[in-house]
């Protein structure tokens, strides 16, 4: 895959060494696929090849009115998908971008400035060094609704922030979690106003460049505060993947897509 072929994200460079990453579908509320994935992969690839690319924020494109608002499941997507071999579509908890991210040793700032649903909380907690939230958005834990589990390493990386005891109700009660209830569990570092939110985000990026930041010693801090958790994480994507596959495979599962096709609430047998 080509940068100019880039369909979900919208991927900005400036001479400052900021780089911006932009879930850019608003047709659909920002939702991701696997091409989505893939893209961002590819972002950060092209990042550690650039000595000038300093610094990456993530965010979602204003007009979506979301960060993003979790998987896109069309049928059409999957056909789609073939034209890139690329994808591995058993790797559904996304292990290969996760741990990419988590080697990458560059600061990663997102800017949640919408609902974040399904991967749009699991992806910032997993390469987000820096999450800021704009007031009105929100996370969606929405795992146990649709009868799967979370995935990007959610399954270590909630308990590690916020103690296991609320990392098992938060998923286990399918939460949806206000900025400021983040803000008090530790999943994000600072809540603004939504016209705020993409300047504090810039500002801070500029502080962690050169001349104002010594973006040597930040890469060295990043990996080893990270590396002694990589084969805990890489251990949890396997689990996860395997998990994700079970449960996509499941009668519950199936369920929730008839309920969702029905509007009606799902109703579950455990299977």
């Amino acid at each position: 895959m080509r940068i100019e072929d880039f369909e979900d994200i919208k991927y900005e460079k400036e001479e400052n060494g900021i780089c911006t990453a932009t879930f850019s579908r608003p047709e659909r509320r920002n939702a991701v696929t696997y091409i989505s994935f893939l893209e961002l992969f590819y972002v950060i690839e092209d990042m550690e090849k650039d000595k000038n690319a300093k610094v990456l924020i993530i965010t979602g494109d204003p007009e979506g009115e979301a960060f993003t608002s979790g998987g896109y499941f069309k049928p059409e997507m999957f056909h789609k998908m073939q034209k890139y071999p690329e994808i591995d579509l058993m790797d559904i908890a996304q292990k290969k971008l996760c741990l990419k991210m988590w080697d990458f040793q560059k600061p990663v700032i997102v800017a949640i400035n919408g609902m974040g649903i399904g991967g749009g909380v699991t992806l910032p907690l997993a390469g987000g060094d820096l999450i800021y939230m704009a007031e009105d958005a929100w996370f969606g834990f929405y795992f146990a609704r649709r009868a799967i589990v979370p995935e990007f390493g959610t399954n270590f990386l909630l308990p590690l922030l916020v103690g296991f005891q609320r990392a098992k109700e938060i998923c286990y009660m399918g939460e949806k979690v206000s900025s400021q209830r983040a803000l008090e569990l530790g999943l994000v570092n600072k809540v603004l106003p939504n016209k705020e939110l993409m300047n504090y985000a810039r500002e801070q990026a500029i502080r962690l460049i050169p001349p104002k930041g010594p973006s040597l010693s930040l890469g060295l801090m990043k990996k080893t505060m990270h590396a002694y958790f990589r084969d805990i994480l890489s251990q949890t994507l396997d689990l996860e993947n395997k998990a994700l596959r079970k449960t996509f495979a499941s009668k519950d599962f199936k369920e929730v897509m008839s309920a969702l096709k029905e509007k009606r609430d799902a109703g579950f047998i455990g299977k």
